[in-house]
């Protein structure tokens, strides 16, 4: 909006099923590469759905010490190494020299520290003296805070599937009302753990692919059966983009716009009218200052589940016109990363913008006809336009991220 800080993206780290870099990462987007495998670290055998996507080679070592990490559950590492990934990216234009004070952290996590919270209830249920620091939810935040010298504003937002985009978007807050002038954002969880995924068989939310797992996340697609769950983390650098611009950072992309509202509606289904998430893009539209017209792309929220898919499809349709702005499934290939996951279809969003191209979205066989949108199948060409990035979440909760190219 005229007049509004603008703020860039210069740092982005990521620890997902398709890779730990960013040029792996997008090489497995743009090549369709299904991430969904068996699960290998326990055994799932007896479970009802025994898949997921997992975060592959996954190696701590050149990030913490051994002490270090028994102090930290899986999802805490996960972000941990994206955080400092991200931030090592954000300084290869120079270190930015911004005093701990006006720096600021805003971590997403839908279920925290799971992974030790399982092995707890799975081994003698009693917890060790570390088993705090371990699960809290804000574990993620007080580690970068600490490792990065952040004395200014450390958050922890938790909600759902949504986290990872409210991340991001109260980063874009705090340094547009001068709470800091770098924020690290991100989201990170490592769910994949025999409860919860037998918690969210048992709800109705997960593929039932057990057969060929690496075709069950086909958002869209008319015989889509539920999500694939998964794990990972995801981080962006904000700064603002005048002081980007001054010390010589490459700038991926402008964060121009964020909405953010509730559904008000049920705890597991959106509203089947798509009011809470529609006005969600209206708003993050409105705070960038553009219209429909303005958009060239759509990520979109694209869990693979019945009515989640059907319902952001028509609200697309009301907004943009049927079929007429490109949309992709991130999930498609890396599965769902719940609270991680608007933090890394964020990053996915702002690689889109920088290198010019949309990624596929795979294992869309036949799309549904009441979903009446121009999903993409195969690589395309991004035409000039901004790109909007949705996260919609159980309890309603729903945000939409709005990036521009810089120049």
């Amino acid at each position: 909006m005229r007049g509004q800080v603008r703020v860039a993206v210069t740092g982005l780290g990521v620890r997902t099923p398709a890779g730990n870099d960013l040029a792996t990462f997008w090489d497995t987007l743009v090549a369709g590469r299904s991430t969904a495998r068996t699960i290998t670290s326990f055994d799932a055998a007896g479970l009802p759905v025994g898949f997921g996507c997992q975060v592959p080679d996954f190696d701590t070592v050149p990030y913490v010490t051994g002490k270090q990490a028994r102090r930290m559950d899986r999802a805490t590492l996960l972000a941990v190494c994206a955080a400092d990934d991200a931030m090592a990216d954000a300084a290869g234009g120079g270190e930015p020299s911004v005093p701990p004070e006006r720096r600021a952290v805003v971590t997403g996590t839908a279920l925290g520290g799971s992974a030790t919270s399982e092995a707890t209830l799975l081994g003698d249920g009693q917890p060790s003296a570390l088993y705090i620091p371990r699960t809290m939810p804000n574990a993620a935040a007080a580690f970068v805070s600490m490792r990065h010298r952040i004395l200014g504003p450390s958050l922890t937002v938790s909600t759902a599937c949504a986290s990872g985009g409210h991340t991001i978007g109260e980063g874009l807050r705090l340094l547009r009302d001068g709470s800091a002038d770098l924020v690290m954002a991100g989201g990170t969880e490592a769910c994949l753990t025999p409860t919860t995924l037998l918690a969210f068989h048992r709800c109705g939310a997960l593929s039932q692919r057990t057969a060929e797992p690496e075709r069950a996340s086909r958002p869209f697609d008319a015989t889509r059966d539920g999500f694939v769950l998964a794990e990972g983390a995801a981080f962006v650098v904000l700064e603002r983009l005048d002081d980007a611009v001054r010390r010589g950072a490459r700038v991926y992309a402008e964060l121009a716009g964020y909405g953010r509202t509730s559904d008000a509606h049920h705890l597991t289904s959106p509203d089947p009218k798509g009011e809470g998430a529609e006005r969600c893009i209206q708003q993050a539209l409105a705070d960038a200052g553009l219209s429909p017209g303005d958009v060239a792309h759509v990520n979109a929220h694209g869990s693979g589940t019945p009515l989640n898919d059907v319902t952001e499809a028509q609200v697309i349709a009301r907004l943009f016109g049927p079929g007429r702005v490109p949309v992709t499934s991130t999930k498609s290939v890396l599965g769902h990363a719940i609270g991680a996951a608007g933090a890394i279809e964020a990053v996915a969003g702002v690689l889109t913008l920088h290198e010019r191209l949309i990624h596929p979205t795979i294992n869309l066989d036949v799309q549904d006809p009441a979903c009446e949108i121009d999903v993409v199948r195969g690589p395309r060409p991004l035409l000039p336009g901004a790109v909007v990035s949705n996260s919609f979440a159980f309890g309603g909760h729903n945000a939409s991220l709005v990036f521009t190219a810089h120049g």
